[in-house]
């Protein structure tokens, strides 16, 4: 892990909705464990109430949510679960377009991974 997160229990949250910003939250998670910014997590087994997932989510020191947009679907199945957020990244206030296309680039990927870090929760 980064030395920022080394000691500490970080999960990422990705909406992977069915948008390009949906799909680019999801390779942008998938960097961040890369990175060990902090590790990828299961936000489907928050969503559909998974008692095992959403304990170890809510035990988590910190995490990071990353939304495609701003109707927040990653947010809110993370609230009603009582999980809190340390990080919320919506990746259309970072100026990329949502669209139903999934044309991703590495310099997309980066500018959110960027966000995810700023003011890093394990800082």
């Amino acid at each position: 892990m980064s030395d920022c997160c080394a000691q500490k229990n970080v999960l990422v949250f990705a909406c992977s909705g069915g948008s390009n910003v949906g799909q680019l939250s999801n390779e942008a998670a998938k960097k961040l464990d890369t990175e060990g910014v902090g590790s990828f997590f299961c936000l489907a087994g928050v969503g559909g109430g998974i008692g095992g997932i959403i304990k170890k989510s809510q035990d988590a020191t910190a995490t990071i949510v990353i939304d495609g947009c701003d109707v927040g679907c990653a947010k809110a199945a993370c609230e009603r679960e009582g999980v809190d957020i340390s990080k919320y990244v919506v990746i259309t206030d970072l100026g990329i377009e949502k669209g139903h296309h999934f044309n991703l680039t590495d310099e997309q990927v980066a500018t959110v991974c960027a966000a995810a870090k700023q003011s890093c929760c394990c800082g």
